[in-house]
């Protein structure tokens, strides 16, 4: 099971266009709202989850997910479900994703050191430890980040290759999905 995380002011596009890319490519995907059923994007886009914080569980985790935007971002480093579920993947050696702002969160925790990371211009600093590197998306071992909206695709498209073990797969439904860069 993959949890996407959304916090009232997540970027709509950073969230949702992972979730399409992994579910298309076979994945078990829940988005997980952390106050309510429904969150409400960054440009007001009100999103009904599968699941609340309180109705996630630890058992069959494979990922975590966090979207950024703010304040969504400031939201779900102030969540201490959200907390808890960083915190059991970085324990367990499970995939933990970030994307533009939301990798702070990561470099907050620690969880960056020694690591290559991106984040979007301006929270580099929150990297805390990391090698940054601006590019639109970074994977070392089982964490991967991304840079913003623009990269969601590529951040989708390269969880999926990594979740799956299956990279050939992943580039077969870039093409189908007639996805050009």
């Amino acid at each position: 099971m993959i949890y996407v995380f959304l916090a009232d002011g997540f970027e709509e596009l950073e969230a949702l266009a992972p979730v399409d890319i992994l579910r298309r490519g076979g994945c078990e995907v829940k988005t997980v709202g952390v106050s309510g059923k429904t969150a409400v994007g960054a440009h007001n886009i009100p999103v009904v989850c599968d699941i609340t914080v309180e109705e996630a569980v630890t058992e069959g985790l494979e990922a975590v997910i966090l979207p950024g935007g703010m304040p969504g971002t400031l939201n779900l480093e102030n969540s201490e479900y959200v907390q808890k579920f960083i915190d059991f993947a970085a324990e367990k050696g499970l995939y933990i994703g970030a994307i533009c702002a939301a990798p702070s969160i990561l470099g907050h925790k620690g969880l960056l050191k020694s690591k290559k990371a991106t984040c979007f211009p301006g929270f580099e600093k929150d990297l805390e430890g990391a090698e940054f590197s601006d590019v639109p998306v970074v994977t070392d071992g089982k964490i991967t980040t991304a840079y913003g909206a623009g990269a969601a695709f590529d951040f989708g498209f390269r969880l999926l290759g990594e979740l799956t073990g299956n990279k050939e797969g992943a580039n077969a439904l870039k093409k189908s999905m007639k996805y050009s860069k």
